[in-house]
């Protein structure tokens, strides 16, 4: 999921603290991310035991200073925001190796794209996340992985409407997008940040008029 037609998201053609239910339990030694905008801070509590390849990917960006100047630079009220790969003059950020998609492995452990949760933005590609995440201000439910029956074709159903499908296209449409995290802190900043006022620029769309920045991002214990 990003800013480009190319990376959007293969499904889409106020308190300060959550406590979510399907979250795994939370740990004294869970990694936590402050994350300081130009709107306001907000602290991030990592899940490894969920996604593990993930978390480590995301610490290695938060350890590089790569967050550092970058913007939020996709914001859909009602959907999520999205931040980590641009900075203020929409020049992409140089990324490190894709990594393997885990949205599989989370599932299984309890953690969904619900609203307050962070998850990884990815291309068409599975496989392709890199720094880009987004926080969901929403239940996304249809982000999650999906178990598929057997048989080929199978009938998919997604946000309220059923298809039916080849398998081989039903795989790809139910992969999902992997949650490694949740808002702790700052659920207040994110209110903020979802209702900011946004346009289109070309392909570049829902980008906010007046950037808001991440000033820095950094492990706190």
């Amino acid at each position: 999921m990003s800013i480009t037609r190319r990376h959007l998201l293969a499904a889409v053609l106020a308190g300060s603290a959550f406590a979510l239910n399907t979250l795994p339990a939370a740990a004294a030694d869970n990694p936590k991310v402050e994350l300081k905008t130009s709107m306001g801070d907000i602290v991030l509590e990592l899940y490894p035991e969920a996604a593990p390849k993930t978390v480590d990917n995301f610490l290695r960006y938060v350890k590089a200073g790569h967050y550092k100047g970058t913007i939020f630079h996709r914001v859909i009220n009602g959907f999520m925001v999205q931040g980590g790969g641009y900075d203020k003059n929409m020049k992409e950020k140089p990324v490190q190796k894709p990594i393997a998609l885990e949205a599989r492995y989370a599932l299984d452990k309890g953690l969904k794209n619900d609203v307050g949760t962070v998850a990884m933005a990815r291309t068409n590609d599975l496989n392709s996340a890199t720094a880009q995440f987004f926080i969901n201000v929403a239940d996304n439910d249809f982000l999650n992985h999906q178990i598929l029956p057997d048989g080929d074709p199978v009938e998919v159903t997604r946000r309220g409407v059923s298809k039916t499908l080849p398998r081989s296209q039903a795989l790809l449409a139910t992969a999902g997008y992997t949650p490694f995290g949740k808002v702790i802190q700052g659920m207040d900043v994110v209110e903020k940040i979802k209702a900011v006022e946004v346009k289109d620029a070309g392909e570049m769309q829902n980008i906010p008029v007046k950037p808001v920045i991440i000033e820095s991002a950094k492990i706190i214990k």
